[in-house]
């Protein structure tokens, strides 16, 4: 566009050179120095020449504005040449002079061009006046000239923008017809030109928004009270009932007027109108609405949204005297999916939990994502809290058919807690803080339920908070202990090994086992660093003992099943065996069934590290749980531990129990060595040893004991030359 300006006023003749050049044409020195003293001037700019021939390439080469010309020339004759001008040189003015009486030469000269003819001898005055009007004529000439290109130009222009505008350009008469409208009408809507020339402007207009378009497109104002860019939804031509297709624009408008000479009064003829497409930018700013209000993963309302329709339904409640419910639900092992196969493949598995729970809620329900693997259901107009068991049960039970991760099915199950409004809380924060608690004490109950809030909860609820900030205490106040229970081989009638088993010493309650404070550790992400603590000190005390002489003993640690889903913890416990310089079969880590239930090849790849390192694997309460033959074949394991519950069985007069002797019987077939814990009779200990057991723990042998205590009883046995006599192994606890 730029260029296109540029070409049309560069060589337009206001911006080239204004001075005029006056070309003499004469045989005679003599008369063209005369003439050139008489008429030479500013502004003027005066060339001779003597023939017709030299004229020629004169006007050829220059812009000449006026040619004074002798008829009777040498060669070419300046009729000849005056000819030339007429056909080439058109803005080129032309005055005759010749000494020739004959009338006919001064026809022949003004019928060929010429705008004057002079005699010689001529007089000076008249052709000084003849000159300047010949020029002042050109020069008026010149400018219409310029001015007329000026306007088509500037037509040109103003046509090039109204039918390349990416703006809906229109006028409309009186009525609201189309008298004008521009190509963009084609693409923008897919009308022609002509399909809307005389047709009103509402054919055009969605039926919603007409009432709009009255003040957009049939504006009578004009100047600052004119309508300026109101929001209009335009039909294409290919909508139909079906499927509207619309456009939307934003329009404004002027009215146009026509002026009655010097008369006040002015005559409305139509208005002038723009209007703009902004679609994109409507769906730009739906979009960022969407996403301020939606979670972007599931595409639910975010806990904003979620909020806002919470305390909308409270108020609603107030006046019709409704109940509205709330769920709180948390998906139970998600963490697994993430750590195990990655989060892109939990982000697919939230994506299909959500799109149950959807299926799970009424209409004017409301499902949201909290973050994480939460989600909330608001649940209006309830006749009674029992209703929300009826949404409750439906989400347990969508949630029992298997998802599939990464190929494998994985069940999700799902705690829920429920608060009522009112019943439950006056405010959205309340209720939300309730409904959490009866998700949590779901959790704590087994997972896999729901349960209401009551009052009971909250109070346990801050009994939980107020134990987890303790516990946090305990971890940076140095309040935990090791206590060690010594395992023992019957055969070789010494101590073998010990269990690190980890005390809290509670500024208030005392000392406290794990079962009061591990749970919490689990869920509130503590567990690492307890993990930590207990892995450096047993690693540390060991490594003490072997310094001093005490035996070439084992030290076996429990560890948490969620540990095996952080990438550094083989890392962690590779780095304290390493910091204390012990050879790795001195440390066993000690596992539940609960993480073999997760069969998934990281685990195993996970265990397959350690034992790749020295590190000995035990499967802690083996028999309890799902135990699988399968279990022992894939799983790299050291050691299995019988649980006390089968132990305890044990006692005179009654059947060795069948599941007893099929442990023992696997950890034989598979080469596993075998540990029975919670030995506390000589009956239970002669029968294990008889069945096959040869290392046992319990309190027959020692109750656990702190280092200190247990330094005393290792003196004594080194002393003794590392024989464990029956009287001293049952006298530990003494």
């Amino acid at each position: 566009m730029n260029f296109f300006v540029r070409s049309e006023f560069d060589h337009s003749p206001e911006l080239v050179d204004q001075t005029q050049h006056i070309l003499l044409v004469d045989d005679e020195p003599r008369m063209r120095s005369s003439l050139r003293q008489l008429l030479d001037g500013e502004g003027r700019d005066i060339v001779e020449c003597g023939t017709g021939e030299d004229a020629l390439t004169v006007l050829k080469g220059q812009d000449i504005a006026l040619v004074l010309l002798d008829i009777n020339l040498p060669g070419i004759s300046g009729l000849d040449v005056m000819e030339w001008i007429t056909d080439f040189k058109t803005s080129t003015r032309v005055i005759m002079v010749s000494a020739d009486a004959n009338i006919d030469s001064a026809i022949r000269a003004l019928r060929g061009g010429a705008v004057e003819f002079i005699r010689k001898p001529y007089d000076l005055e008249e052709i000084q006046r003849k000159v300047d009007d010949a020029l002042q004529r050109s020069r008026l000439e010149r400018s219409n000239s310029l001015m007329t290109k000026r306007l088509e130009l500037s037509e040109r222009m103003h046509r090039f923008l109204v039918e390349n505008s990416p703006d809906l350009i229109y006028t409309l008469d009186t009525d609201g017809c189309f008298i004008f409208i521009n190509g963009r009408a084609e693409s923008l809507l897919g009308y022609s030109r002509d399909e809307l020339i005389g047709r009103k402007y509402t054919s055009i207009v969605h039926e919603e928004d007409v009432e709009i378009a009255r003040y957009a497109f049939t504006e009578r104002r004009r100047d600052n009270r004119a309508t300026t860019n109101v929001e209009v939804r335009l039909k294409c031509k290919d909508s139909h009932q079906a499927e509207l297709r619309q456009i939307v624009t934003v329009a404004s408008a002027m009215g146009v007027y026509e002026e009655s000479g010097d008369s006040p009064t002015r005559r409305f003829i139509g208005t002038y109108g723009v209007a703009r497409d902004i679609s994109e930018r409507k769906k730009a700013e739906e979009t960022i609405s969407f996403q301020a209000m939606h979670d972007h993963l599931t595409h639910l309302p975010n806990r904003k949204l979620f909020r806002d329709r919470l305390e909308l339904s409270m108020n609603q409640s107030k006046r019709n005297g409704r109940l509205v419910g709330i769920m709180f639900i948390d998906l139970d092992r998600f963490k697994l999916v993430n750590d195990t196969h990655g989060h892109a493949e939990g982000d697919e598995l939230l994506k299909n939990v959500a799109h149950r729970l959807r299926n799970c809620v009424r209409s004017g329900d409301t499902l949201a994502r909290q973050g994480g693997d939460e989600f909330t259901v608001l649940l209006p107009d309830l006749h009674c809290p029992e209703d929300a068991s009826i949404i409750a049960e439906k989400i347990l039970d969508v949630l029992k058919a298997p998802f599939h991760v990464r190929g494998q099915e994985f069940r999700a199950t799902a705690s829920i807690g429920i608060a009522v409004y009112p019943n439950d809380g006056d405010s959205a924060d309340v209720l939300l803080k309730n409904a959490d608690i009866a998700m949590y004490k779901v959790k704590a109950s087994g997972k896999n339920s729901y349960l209401f809030f009551t009052a009971e909860m909250n109070a346990c609820y801050h009994e939980r908070i107020s134990l987890e900030n303790e516990l946090r205490q305990a971890i940076n106040g140095s309040e935990f202990v090791l206590y060690y229970q010594p395992q023992i081989s019957i055969d070789e009638n010494r101590i073998v090994g010990l269990e690190a088993l980890i005390r809290w010493r509670h500024p208030v309650h005392g000392l406290l086992n794990p079962a009061s404070f591990i749970d919490l550790a689990e869920e509130s992400g503590l567990i690492c660093d307890i993990t930590d603590w207990v892995l450096a000190e047993a690693c540390g005390q060991m490594a003490r003992w072997r310094e001093t002489g005490l035996g070439n003993l084992r030290i076996s640690v429990n560890v948490s099943p969620l540990e095996f889903t952080h990438s550094d913890f083989l890392e962690r416990i590779v780095y304290n065996i390493t910091k204390f310089r012990l050879p790795a079969n001195a440390v066993e880590i000690e596992i539940t069934e609960n993480l073999l239930l997760h069969d998934v090849p990281g685990v195993i790849e996970k265990m397959q590290y350690l034992r790749n390192h020295g590190v000995r694997i035990s499967i802690d309460d083996f028999g309890t749980r799902y135990s699988s033959l399968n279990y022992l074949r894939k799983f790299p394991i050291n050691t299995i531990k019988i649980d006390q519950a089968f132990v305890r069985d044990l006692a005179e007069g009654t059947r060795v129990s069948p599941i007893l002797h099929a442990i023992i019987g696997m950890a034989r077939g598979f080469g596993l060595h075998l540990v029975a814990e919670g030995v506390e009779t000589m009956f239970q200990m002669k029968t294990l040893n008889e069945l096959g057991c040869d290392e046992m723990q319990g309190y027959l042998f020692s109750k656990p004991m702190p280092a200190a205590e247990l330094e005393l009883v290792l003196r004594s046995v080194v002393n003794h030359g590392h024989q464990l006599t029956q009287e001293a192994s049952c006298s530990f606890q003494d």
